[in-house]
Protein backbone atom coordinates (compact mmCIF):
# COMPACT_ATOMS: atom_id res chain seq x y z
CA UNK A 1 0.00 0.00 0.00
CA UNK A 2 1.68 3.47 -0.82
CA UNK A 3 1.10 5.95 2.04
CA UNK A 4 1.29 9.30 0.31
CA UNK A 5 1.88 12.26 3.70
CA UNK A 6 2.13 15.07 1.68
CA UNK A 7 -0.03 17.98 3.74
CA UNK A 8 -3.36 18.03 2.46
CA UNK A 9 -6.46 19.65 4.11
CA UNK A 10 -10.15 18.46 3.27
CA UNK A 11 -13.39 19.74 4.59
CA UNK A 12 -16.04 17.14 5.22
CA UNK A 13 -19.39 17.90 6.28
CA UNK A 14 -19.48 16.36 9.56
CA UNK A 15 -23.80 16.45 10.55
CA UNK A 16 -24.24 20.14 10.80
CA UNK A 17 -20.76 20.72 11.44
CA UNK A 18 -17.74 21.34 9.88
CA UNK A 19 -15.09 18.62 10.48
CA UNK A 20 -11.65 19.25 9.60
CA UNK A 21 -9.16 16.46 8.49
CA UNK A 22 -5.80 17.36 7.67
CA UNK A 23 -2.42 15.28 7.45
CA UNK A 24 -0.20 15.01 10.00
CA UNK A 25 3.08 15.72 9.27
CA UNK A 26 5.65 13.85 12.03
CA UNK A 27 9.73 13.81 10.98
CA UNK A 28 11.31 11.58 8.54
CA UNK A 29 9.15 8.52 9.02
CA UNK A 30 6.38 10.59 7.45
CA UNK A 31 7.80 10.16 3.94
CA UNK A 32 6.30 7.93 1.36
CA UNK A 33 6.67 4.47 1.69
CA UNK A 34 5.30 1.19 0.66
CA UNK A 35 3.95 -0.29 4.60
CA UNK A 36 4.54 -3.84 5.22
CA UNK A 37 1.75 -3.96 7.80
CA UNK A 38 -1.65 -4.95 6.12
CA UNK A 39 -3.39 -7.47 7.82
CA UNK A 40 -4.79 -10.16 5.06
CA UNK A 41 -7.65 -12.57 5.85
CA UNK A 42 -7.93 -15.79 4.05
CA UNK A 43 -7.81 -19.49 4.36
CA UNK A 44 -8.67 -21.42 7.54
CA UNK A 45 -6.04 -20.00 10.07
CA UNK A 46 -6.58 -16.20 10.94
CA UNK A 47 -4.82 -14.61 13.84
CA UNK A 48 -6.16 -11.01 14.97
CA UNK A 49 -3.66 -8.23 14.51
CA UNK A 50 -2.40 -6.85 18.26
CA UNK A 51 -2.45 -3.22 18.77
CA UNK A 52 -2.12 -1.17 21.62
CA UNK A 53 -3.61 2.08 21.80
CA UNK A 54 -2.33 3.94 24.45
CA UNK A 55 -4.11 7.17 26.42
CA UNK A 56 -4.93 10.12 24.31
CA UNK A 57 -2.75 13.49 25.56
CA UNK A 58 -5.27 16.08 27.23
CA UNK A 59 -4.21 19.29 26.37
CA UNK A 60 -5.95 21.05 29.40
CA UNK A 61 -7.17 19.05 32.42
CA UNK A 62 -10.72 19.50 31.87
CA UNK A 63 -10.19 17.24 28.33
CA UNK A 64 -9.33 14.20 30.30
CA UNK A 65 -12.43 12.68 30.24
CA UNK A 66 -13.87 12.94 26.70
CA UNK A 67 -9.98 11.95 25.94
CA UNK A 68 -10.80 8.92 27.58
CA UNK A 69 -13.84 8.52 26.23
CA UNK A 70 -12.83 8.68 22.77
CA UNK A 71 -9.89 6.31 23.19
CA UNK A 72 -12.77 4.05 24.63
CA UNK A 73 -14.77 4.29 21.69
CA UNK A 74 -11.80 3.40 19.07
CA UNK A 75 -11.23 0.50 20.97
CA UNK A 76 -14.47 -1.14 21.00
CA UNK A 77 -14.92 -0.04 17.06
CA UNK A 78 -11.44 -2.40 16.54
CA UNK A 79 -11.88 -4.98 18.69
CA UNK A 80 -15.68 -5.30 17.32
CA UNK A 81 -14.50 -5.89 13.96
CA UNK A 82 -12.33 -8.77 14.77
CA UNK A 83 -9.21 -8.49 13.53
CA UNK A 84 -7.74 -6.86 16.23
CA UNK A 85 -6.69 -7.91 19.54
CA UNK A 86 -5.70 -4.66 22.11
CA UNK A 87 -2.92 -5.32 24.31
CA UNK A 88 -4.19 -4.55 27.84
CA UNK A 89 -2.46 -1.15 29.31
CA UNK A 90 -0.93 -3.65 32.16
CA UNK A 91 1.28 -5.03 29.83
CA UNK A 92 2.80 -1.51 28.28
CA UNK A 93 6.27 -1.29 29.34
CA UNK A 94 7.16 2.29 27.59
CA UNK A 95 7.53 5.38 29.29
CA UNK A 96 4.45 8.11 27.98
CA UNK A 97 6.20 10.31 25.46
CA UNK A 98 4.78 13.81 23.76
CA UNK A 99 2.21 12.75 20.83
CA UNK A 100 5.41 14.61 18.87
CA UNK A 101 7.84 12.13 19.87
CA UNK A 102 8.79 8.96 17.89
CA UNK A 103 7.80 6.32 20.36
CA UNK A 104 10.20 3.71 21.73
CA UNK A 105 9.78 0.80 19.05
CA UNK A 106 11.55 -1.87 21.18
CA UNK A 107 9.46 -1.38 24.01
CA UNK A 108 6.44 -2.18 22.09
CA UNK A 109 8.03 -5.04 20.16
CA UNK A 110 8.30 -6.40 23.37
CA UNK A 111 4.74 -6.76 24.61
CA UNK A 112 4.01 -7.84 21.00
CA UNK A 113 2.40 -4.98 19.73
CA UNK A 114 2.37 -5.20 15.87
CA UNK A 115 0.87 -1.52 15.68
CA UNK A 116 0.64 1.47 17.98
CA UNK A 117 -1.84 4.34 17.70
CA UNK A 118 -1.04 7.68 19.91
CA UNK A 119 -3.08 10.86 20.61
CA UNK A 120 -3.77 13.98 21.42
CA UNK A 121 -6.89 16.02 22.71
CA UNK A 122 -6.62 19.84 22.42
CA UNK A 123 -9.64 22.89 22.06
CA UNK A 124 -9.00 25.26 19.43
CA UNK A 125 -10.26 29.33 20.26
CA UNK A 126 -13.50 28.39 19.10
CA UNK A 127 -14.40 26.20 21.29
CA UNK A 128 -13.88 22.95 19.04
CA UNK A 129 -12.09 19.69 19.82
CA UNK A 130 -8.96 18.79 18.01
CA UNK A 131 -8.48 15.56 17.81
CA UNK A 132 -4.84 14.15 16.49
CA UNK A 133 -3.79 10.24 15.99
CA UNK A 134 -0.38 8.86 14.66
CA UNK A 135 -0.47 5.00 13.51
CA UNK A 136 2.77 3.53 13.52
CA UNK A 137 4.26 -0.08 12.48
CA UNK A 138 6.53 -1.62 15.40
CA UNK A 139 8.43 -3.48 13.60
CA UNK A 140 9.50 -1.38 10.84
CA UNK A 141 9.75 1.64 13.17
CA UNK A 142 7.51 3.76 11.35
CA UNK A 143 4.80 5.86 11.47
CA UNK A 144 2.40 5.27 8.66
CA UNK A 145 -1.14 7.09 9.49
CA UNK A 146 -1.07 10.49 10.90
CA UNK A 147 -4.66 12.78 10.58
CA UNK A 148 -6.49 15.50 12.59
CA UNK A 149 -10.05 16.05 12.93
CA UNK A 150 -11.64 19.42 13.75
CA UNK A 151 -15.76 19.03 15.47
CA UNK A 152 -17.73 20.58 17.80
CA UNK A 153 -17.37 18.87 21.22
CA UNK A 154 -20.69 17.04 21.38
CA UNK A 155 -19.89 14.96 18.12
CA UNK A 156 -16.94 13.51 20.06
CA UNK A 157 -18.22 10.23 19.15
CA UNK A 158 -18.38 10.67 15.55
CA UNK A 159 -14.88 11.82 15.96
CA UNK A 160 -13.88 8.74 17.58
CA UNK A 161 -14.93 6.47 14.89
CA UNK A 162 -13.46 8.24 12.17
CA UNK A 163 -10.30 8.05 14.15
CA UNK A 164 -11.06 4.28 14.07
CA UNK A 165 -12.01 4.46 10.38
CA UNK A 166 -8.62 6.11 9.76
CA UNK A 167 -6.78 3.03 11.32
CA UNK A 168 -9.26 0.40 10.12
CA UNK A 169 -8.42 1.78 6.32
CA UNK A 170 -4.80 1.88 7.01
CA UNK A 171 -4.05 -1.64 8.50
CA UNK A 172 -6.72 -3.72 6.15
CA UNK A 173 -6.41 -2.01 2.86
CA UNK A 174 -10.30 -1.79 2.85
CA UNK A 175 -12.86 0.73 3.39
CA UNK A 176 -14.32 2.50 6.82
CA UNK A 177 -17.17 1.41 8.29
CA UNK A 178 -17.65 2.21 11.68
CA UNK A 179 -18.91 5.67 11.31
CA UNK A 180 -22.08 4.70 9.96
CA UNK A 181 -25.49 3.96 10.76
CA UNK A 182 -28.31 1.71 11.34
CA UNK A 183 -32.15 1.78 10.73
CA UNK A 184 -34.25 -0.92 12.07
CA UNK A 185 -37.61 -2.55 13.11
CA UNK A 186 -38.20 -1.89 17.12
CA UNK A 187 -40.07 -4.13 18.48
CA UNK A 188 -42.36 -4.16 21.87
CA UNK A 189 -45.27 -6.32 22.96
CA UNK A 190 -45.96 -9.94 22.88
CA UNK A 191 -45.39 -11.88 20.06
CA UNK A 192 -48.72 -11.91 18.78
CA UNK A 193 -49.22 -7.81 18.96
CA UNK A 194 -46.74 -6.46 18.65
CA UNK A 195 -45.64 -2.70 18.19
CA UNK A 196 -43.38 -2.33 15.76
CA UNK A 197 -41.49 1.45 14.99
CA UNK A 198 -38.65 3.04 13.24
CA UNK A 199 -35.55 3.83 14.81
CA UNK A 200 -32.32 4.53 14.17
CA UNK A 201 -28.69 4.36 15.88
CA UNK A 202 -25.09 4.32 15.33
CA UNK A 203 -23.59 1.26 13.67
CA UNK A 204 -22.06 0.55 17.35
CA UNK A 205 -25.76 0.60 19.11
CA UNK A 206 -24.95 4.50 20.31
CA UNK A 207 -27.19 7.56 19.85
CA UNK A 208 -30.56 5.37 19.51
CA UNK A 209 -33.61 7.52 18.55
CA UNK A 210 -37.05 6.48 17.36
CA UNK A 211 -38.21 8.04 14.11
CA UNK A 212 -41.43 10.31 13.95
CA UNK A 213 -44.02 9.56 12.46
CA UNK A 214 -43.24 6.32 11.70
CA UNK A 215 -45.36 4.18 14.42
CA UNK A 216 -47.86 1.43 14.03
CA UNK A 217 -46.56 -1.60 11.22
CA UNK A 218 -43.55 -0.88 9.54
CA UNK A 219 -41.17 -3.03 7.64
CA UNK A 220 -38.49 -2.45 5.45
CA UNK A 221 -36.77 0.42 6.23
CA UNK A 222 -33.59 1.54 3.60
CA UNK A 223 -31.22 4.16 3.53
CA UNK A 224 -31.23 6.72 0.35
CA UNK A 225 -27.15 6.88 -1.07
CA UNK A 226 -26.82 10.01 0.70
CA UNK A 227 -27.97 9.49 4.42
CA UNK A 228 -30.49 11.80 4.69
CA UNK A 229 -33.86 9.69 3.84
CA UNK A 230 -35.30 6.47 4.49
CA UNK A 231 -37.70 4.63 2.60
CA UNK A 232 -39.81 2.48 4.22
CA UNK A 233 -43.42 0.16 4.32
CA UNK A 234 -46.40 1.56 6.65
CA UNK A 235 -49.78 0.19 7.37
CA UNK A 236 -50.73 3.40 8.57
CA UNK A 237 -53.77 3.09 6.42
CA UNK A 238 -54.64 -0.77 6.58
CA UNK A 239 -52.98 -1.39 2.82
CA UNK A 240 -49.05 -1.39 2.79
CA UNK A 241 -47.84 1.72 1.35
CA UNK A 242 -44.20 3.21 0.86
CA UNK A 243 -43.43 6.18 2.29
CA UNK A 244 -40.16 8.61 2.14
CA UNK A 245 -39.14 9.62 5.36
CA UNK A 246 -36.77 13.10 5.75
CA UNK A 247 -34.44 12.57 8.68
CA UNK A 248 -33.26 16.13 8.97
CA UNK A 249 -36.83 17.47 9.06
CA UNK A 250 -38.46 14.54 10.16
CA UNK A 251 -41.04 14.63 7.60
CA UNK A 252 -43.02 12.12 5.38
CA UNK A 253 -44.09 11.81 2.22
CA UNK A 254 -46.29 8.88 0.94
CA UNK A 255 -44.63 7.90 -3.45
CA UNK A 256 -48.08 6.99 -3.95
CA UNK A 257 -50.92 5.67 -3.84
CA UNK A 258 -50.87 2.44 -5.20
CA UNK A 259 -53.07 -0.12 -6.34
CA UNK A 260 -52.85 -3.55 -4.69
CA UNK A 261 -50.01 -4.43 -2.39
CA UNK A 262 -46.95 -2.91 -2.00
CA UNK A 263 -43.55 -4.11 -1.21
CA UNK A 264 -39.73 -4.21 -0.57
CA UNK A 265 -38.93 -0.68 -1.98
CA UNK A 266 -35.42 0.49 -1.84
CA UNK A 267 -33.59 3.28 -3.64
CA UNK A 268 -31.16 3.48 -6.56
CA UNK A 269 -27.04 3.93 -6.20
CA UNK A 270 -27.94 7.57 -7.39
CA UNK A 271 -31.23 7.89 -5.22
CA UNK A 272 -33.22 9.38 -8.22
CA UNK A 273 -35.17 5.92 -8.40
CA UNK A 274 -36.95 3.28 -6.40
CA UNK A 275 -37.61 -0.14 -7.09
CA UNK A 276 -40.33 -1.64 -5.63
CA UNK A 277 -43.03 -4.91 -6.00
CA UNK A 278 -46.48 -4.16 -6.72
CA UNK A 279 -49.09 -7.01 -6.47
CA UNK A 280 -51.73 -6.25 -9.04
CA UNK A 281 -54.72 -9.07 -10.34
CA UNK A 282 -52.95 -11.24 -8.20
CA UNK A 283 -49.38 -11.03 -9.81
CA UNK A 284 -46.99 -9.48 -7.87
CA UNK A 285 -44.41 -7.66 -10.14
CA UNK A 286 -41.00 -5.05 -10.08
CA UNK A 287 -41.18 -1.98 -11.20
CA UNK A 288 -39.55 1.20 -11.18
CA UNK A 289 -40.18 4.95 -10.14
CA UNK A 290 -38.19 8.03 -10.85
CA UNK A 291 -38.81 10.42 -7.79
CA UNK A 292 -38.46 13.79 -9.94
CA UNK A 293 -41.54 12.83 -11.85
CA UNK A 294 -43.41 9.91 -9.43
CA UNK A 295 -43.60 8.10 -13.06
CA UNK A 296 -43.72 4.15 -12.43
CA UNK A 297 -42.63 1.45 -15.03
CA UNK A 298 -43.10 -2.39 -14.70
CA UNK A 299 -40.00 -4.14 -15.33
CA UNK A 300 -41.29 -7.45 -15.04
CA UNK A 301 -44.44 -9.15 -15.87
CA UNK A 302 -44.51 -13.02 -14.93
CA UNK A 303 -46.98 -15.40 -12.93
CA UNK A 304 -45.48 -15.53 -9.78
CA UNK A 305 -43.60 -13.25 -6.88
CA UNK A 306 -40.94 -11.32 -8.17
CA UNK A 307 -39.85 -9.20 -4.88
CA UNK A 308 -37.10 -7.96 -2.97
CA UNK A 309 -34.83 -6.09 -5.95
CA UNK A 310 -31.41 -4.63 -5.15
CA UNK A 311 -29.31 -2.60 -7.22
CA UNK A 312 -26.04 -3.44 -8.13
CA UNK A 313 -23.41 -0.44 -7.11
CA UNK A 314 -23.44 0.78 -11.01
CA UNK A 315 -27.11 0.64 -10.83
CA UNK A 316 -26.90 -1.28 -13.94
CA UNK A 317 -28.71 -4.37 -12.58
CA UNK A 318 -30.76 -6.23 -9.99
CA UNK A 319 -30.61 -8.89 -8.06
CA UNK A 320 -34.06 -9.98 -6.93
CA UNK A 321 -36.39 -13.12 -5.42
CA UNK A 322 -38.61 -14.71 -7.54
CA UNK A 323 -40.52 -17.93 -7.11
CA UNK A 324 -41.46 -18.22 -11.95
CA UNK A 325 -39.30 -21.30 -11.88
CA UNK A 326 -41.39 -23.53 -9.13
CA UNK A 327 -39.60 -22.24 -5.77
CA UNK A 328 -38.18 -19.23 -4.82
CA UNK A 329 -34.74 -18.68 -6.30
CA UNK A 330 -32.31 -15.36 -7.00
CA UNK A 331 -32.29 -14.00 -10.29
CA UNK A 332 -30.30 -11.34 -11.86
CA UNK A 333 -31.66 -8.98 -14.93
CA UNK A 334 -30.69 -5.25 -16.70
CA UNK A 335 -32.41 -2.65 -14.30
CA UNK A 336 -33.93 -0.87 -17.22
CA UNK A 337 -36.03 -4.11 -17.64
CA UNK A 338 -35.05 -7.88 -19.83
CA UNK A 339 -34.43 -11.05 -19.59
CA UNK A 340 -33.64 -12.49 -16.16
CA UNK A 341 -30.85 -15.06 -15.22
CA UNK A 342 -31.28 -17.41 -12.98
CA UNK A 343 -28.06 -17.30 -10.34
CA UNK A 344 -28.90 -19.74 -7.23
CA UNK A 345 -28.77 -23.71 -7.73
CA UNK A 346 -28.18 -24.92 -4.37
CA UNK A 347 -30.42 -27.05 -2.34
CA UNK A 348 -33.44 -25.06 -0.60
CA UNK A 349 -35.07 -21.64 -1.26
CA UNK A 350 -33.27 -18.26 -1.65
CA UNK A 351 -34.83 -14.78 -0.54
CA UNK A 352 -34.29 -10.90 0.49
CA UNK A 353 -31.13 -10.69 -1.56
CA UNK A 354 -28.83 -7.99 -1.21
CA UNK A 355 -25.85 -6.50 -3.67
CA UNK A 356 -22.50 -5.65 -1.79
CA UNK A 357 -20.84 -2.36 -2.02
CA UNK A 358 -17.80 -4.04 -3.32
CA UNK A 359 -20.36 -5.27 -6.55
CA UNK A 360 -18.88 -8.69 -6.11
CA UNK A 361 -21.40 -10.81 -4.39
CA UNK A 362 -24.78 -10.77 -3.03
CA UNK A 363 -26.09 -11.59 0.25
CA UNK A 364 -29.38 -13.57 0.61
CA UNK A 365 -31.34 -15.84 3.15
CA UNK A 366 -31.62 -19.16 2.65
CA UNK A 367 -34.19 -21.67 4.05
CA UNK A 368 -32.86 -25.38 4.03
CA UNK A 369 -34.45 -28.06 5.75
CA UNK A 370 -36.32 -25.81 8.34
CA UNK A 371 -33.75 -23.92 9.10
CA UNK A 372 -32.71 -20.20 8.06
CA UNK A 373 -29.41 -19.50 7.06
CA UNK A 374 -27.56 -16.15 5.82
CA UNK A 375 -25.69 -16.28 2.73
CA UNK A 376 -23.33 -14.76 0.20
CA UNK A 377 -22.27 -16.09 -3.40
CA UNK A 378 -20.54 -14.32 -6.29
CA UNK A 379 -23.17 -12.95 -8.82
CA UNK A 380 -22.81 -15.51 -11.26
CA UNK A 381 -24.10 -17.49 -8.54
CA UNK A 382 -20.69 -19.28 -7.62
CA UNK A 383 -19.02 -19.74 -4.47
CA UNK A 384 -21.98 -20.17 -2.07
CA UNK A 385 -20.72 -19.88 1.25
CA UNK A 386 -23.27 -20.03 4.08
CA UNK A 387 -22.30 -17.62 7.11
CA UNK A 388 -25.09 -18.51 9.81
CA UNK A 389 -27.99 -20.67 10.58
CA UNK A 390 -30.44 -20.54 13.38
CA UNK A 391 -33.82 -21.08 13.77
CA UNK A 392 -34.85 -17.84 11.68
CA UNK A 393 -31.89 -15.50 10.12
CA UNK A 394 -33.20 -13.02 7.92
CA UNK A 395 -32.87 -9.70 5.83
CA UNK A 396 -28.82 -8.78 5.54
CA UNK A 397 -27.67 -5.66 4.72
CA UNK A 398 -24.07 -4.64 4.24
CA UNK A 399 -21.86 -2.41 6.06
CA UNK A 400 -20.75 0.59 3.92
CA UNK A 401 -17.83 -1.76 2.85
CA UNK A 402 -18.89 -4.47 1.57
CA UNK A 403 -16.80 -6.25 4.34
CA UNK A 404 -19.58 -6.73 7.45
CA UNK A 405 -23.32 -8.53 7.30
CA UNK A 406 -26.18 -7.45 9.82
CA UNK A 407 -29.06 -9.65 9.82
CA UNK A 408 -31.81 -10.24 12.14
CA UNK A 409 -32.22 -13.53 14.07
CA UNK A 410 -35.34 -14.58 16.23
CA UNK A 411 -35.18 -17.27 18.97
CA UNK A 412 -38.60 -19.65 18.64
CA UNK A 413 -41.34 -20.27 20.53
CA UNK A 414 -44.04 -17.49 22.11
CA UNK A 415 -41.30 -16.09 24.49
CA UNK A 416 -39.22 -15.93 21.16
CA UNK A 417 -37.92 -12.54 20.40
CA UNK A 418 -35.53 -10.56 16.96
CA UNK A 419 -32.50 -9.28 17.39
CA UNK A 420 -29.72 -7.38 15.35
CA UNK A 421 -26.64 -9.91 14.73
CA UNK A 422 -23.64 -9.26 12.30
CA UNK A 423 -20.53 -11.34 11.31
CA UNK A 424 -17.60 -11.22 9.05
CA UNK A 425 -17.91 -12.05 5.16
CA UNK A 426 -15.68 -14.82 5.99
CA UNK A 427 -18.31 -16.00 8.19
CA UNK A 428 -15.97 -15.13 11.36
CA UNK A 429 -16.85 -12.87 14.81
CA UNK A 430 -20.75 -13.50 14.68
CA UNK A 431 -22.19 -10.40 17.09
CA UNK A 432 -24.92 -9.32 18.96
CA UNK A 433 -25.89 -6.05 17.73
CA UNK A 434 -27.19 -4.81 21.46
CA UNK A 435 -31.04 -2.82 21.17
CA UNK A 436 -33.12 -1.96 24.21
CA UNK A 437 -36.14 -3.91 22.46
CA UNK A 438 -36.50 -6.66 20.29
CA UNK A 439 -35.18 -5.79 16.69
CA UNK A 440 -35.68 -6.55 12.82
CA UNK A 441 -35.15 -5.49 9.84
CA UNK A 442 -32.03 -3.90 9.74
CA UNK A 443 -30.49 -1.54 7.00
CA UNK A 444 -27.02 -0.15 7.22
CA UNK A 445 -26.07 3.71 5.95
CA UNK A 446 -23.36 4.55 3.91
CA UNK A 447 -20.74 5.90 5.82
CA UNK A 448 -21.25 9.68 6.97
CA UNK A 449 -19.68 12.34 5.42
Amino acid sequence: MMLNKRAAAVMQHFGVVALLVVALLGAERALAQDTPLVIVVEGGQFEPLPVAVTPFEAGAPALSLVADDIVGVIEADLQSSGLFKLIPRAAFIARPTDFDTAPAYADWRAINADALITGRISQASDGRLIVQFRLYDTEADVQIEGLQFLSDPTDWRRVAHKVADGIYAKLTGEGPYFDSRIVFVDETGPKGDRRKRLAIMDQDGANLRYLPGADGLVLTPRFSPNDQSVLYISYDTGEPQVYLLNLDTGQRERLGSFPGMTFAPRFSPDGAQVVLSLSQDGNTDLFIMRLADRQLRRLTNNPGIDTSASFSPDGSQLVFESDRGGSQQLYIMPSNGGPAQRISFGQGNYGTPVWSPRGDIVAFTKILQGRFHIGVMRTDGTDERLLSSSFLDEGPTFSPNGRVVAFFRESPGQAGRAQLMSIDITGRNLRVVETPNAASDPAWSPIRR
